[in-house]
């Protein structure tokens, strides 16, 4: 016999995952109206389906900006979809907006994902890496694992979709967007943003 769900908490579910009222129910009951572990499971079978639209063109979209309190920083971000239509939404609008603000948030962040930064910067951050005394007595393979990994943490502090959304810290702007595809049935990119700071 499957649980019985209230529809109270199936539109609840629906508004915080944008998943549909069946899939949410069957999530509920799944987890024994589990509400957080309903969350996973929707959120790791929409960011399945979001990875199949990925590679879809995405031409539309809109140019957000965001003014941060006291007017020292600013920003302007371009988030593309596939259609005017998801454009106009407010929830696509309020996506841009929650963008911009993460971008005003992290003064770090220089790309939109790591496969953005050059050869360059990886090379300048192992070289650094390489230098430091705490590797001297490592066995070099072990050395190479370890510089890479560090390496890697250095450059996601200069990624955009790397970064931990500051209004959910459990889930990063990647998954941010993938749950957006997921609920717009769009394809979503960020193509690119600019961070002005006052003086800089």
């Amino acid at each position: 016999m499957s649980l019985d769900i209230s529809s109270i908490l199936v539109k609840e579910l629906r508004q915080k995952t944008g998943a549909g009222m069946m899939d949410c129910k069957k999530a509920l009951q799944e987890t024994n109206a589990n509400f957080e572990e309903a969350i996973k499971i929707l959120r790791q079978k929409g960011l399945a389906s979001a990875d199949k639209k990925v590679n879809r063109k995405a031409i539309e979209g809109l140019v957000n900006s965001y003014i941060h309190t006291g007017g020292k920083i600013g920003v302007l971000v371009e988030v593309n979809c596939e259609t005017d239509f998801v454009a106009r939404r407010e929830e696509f609008q309020e996506l841009a907006q929650n963008i911009a603000m993460q971008i005003a948030a992290s003064p770090d962040i220089r790309y939109v994902n790591i496969d953005e930064i050059p050869e360059e910067i990886f090379l300048t951050e192992k070289e650094i890496e390489l230098k430091k005394d705490d590797l001297n007595n490592k066995p070099d393979n072990i050395k190479e694992k370890i510089i890479l990994g560090r390496v890697e943490k250095t450059l996601k502090t200069l990624s955009l979709l790397d970064q931990s959304f500051i209004r959910n810290p459990n889930i990063t702007i990647d998954e941010l967007v993938k749950e957006k595809i997921s609920l717009f049935g769009e394809n979503i990119k960020i193509k690119r943003f600019t961070r002005y700071t006052l003086g800089n």
